[in-house]
């Protein structure tokens, strides 16, 4: 077969310009596809939302690739293990209670399901504001769409104009940085739903404490947007917990139904 470059790149531009035109107006908008954005990207889009994800990195899968320390194997507790058991990632018992799993297959497999459920990733894009609106007042403010630019422009620090798409919720899993809200902080002039009405940051390393935090911390922010995984915790003020991963996949089955929950009572 004699092949035309000039097909090839009109059929990945054609492609790509449909891709992202079809998901200009979303259910959900996960921002950060770590373990916890790729889990409730999966759930969300298992039951028939419309979601997006957007990473700001060339991969997916946040620091699970890495295992602990670059040893690249993860360890998930019992209640963690029942969602890689779901997803078909293979896991060992390594003791009682705890479990290990390969990170590359974790990793790989989450993204492939997602994938295949429907979720729509976009990589190396970058949130870089958000829409707010009013309806009366400051304390009326709720999150209604993204600033989207690519990765490279931002690095770059060029004067490009970004671009833009609505969503009835997002979910900001950007992990430790808790990118998104930061911008809402920064940028709303509304206060959080945390206790300070700020961020309040993660706390140093105490993988039980944390492993039960993350649970607690996952849940709505602001009006229209959720946290899960550390950015849960850094969220609302615990700590971390290190290359566990059982906390993060489950807050991000926790924040998938909390948020199809509010769209189904908005329908």
């Amino acid at each position: 077969m004699k092949l035309d470059e000039q097909i090839i790149t009109r059929a990945i531009i054609d492609r790509f310009t449909q891709k992202w035109t079809d998901y200009l107006d979303l259910d959900v908008a996960v921002v950060g596809g770590g373990p916890a954005g790729l889990v409730a990207a999966y759930y969300l889009a298992k039951n028939g939302r419309k979601v997006a994800l957007f990473e700001r990195n060339l991969s997916v899968g946040g620091g699970m690739w890495g295992g602990g320390m670059m040893f690249n194997e993860i360890v998930v507790q019992d209640e963690g293990k029942e969602i890689l058991d779901e997803l078909g990632i293979s896991t060992h018992l390594f003791q009682t209670g705890y479990y290990t799993a390969d990170a590359v297959e974790a990793v790989t497999t989450l993204a492939s399901k997602a994938c295949k459920a429907g979720v729509r990733i976009f990589n190396l894009m970058c949130v870089e504001d958000v829409m707010v609106r009013r309806s009366d007042g400051p304390e009326s403010a709720r999150v209604v769409g993204l600033v989207i630019n690519w990765t490279a422009v931002e690095m770059a620090r060029l004067h490009v104009d970004p671009l833009t798409v609505r969503t009835r919720y997002t979910l900001d899993a950007t992990g430790h940085a808790i990118e998104l809200m930061h911008i809402i902080v920064k940028k709303s002039g509304s206060k959080l739903l945390t206790k300070t009405g700020d961020v309040m940051g993660e706390k140093s390393l105490w993988a039980e404490a944390a492993e039960n935090s993350t649970l607690e911390n996952t849940r709505e922010a602001f009006p229209g947007v959720y946290v899960a995984g550390m950015a849960a915790n850094a969220t609302f003020g615990s700590y971390r917990m290190g290359p566990i991963f059982g906390g993060m996949l489950l807050s991000g089955k926790k924040a998938a139904e909390l948020i199809a929950q509010r769209l189904d009572e908005n329908k």
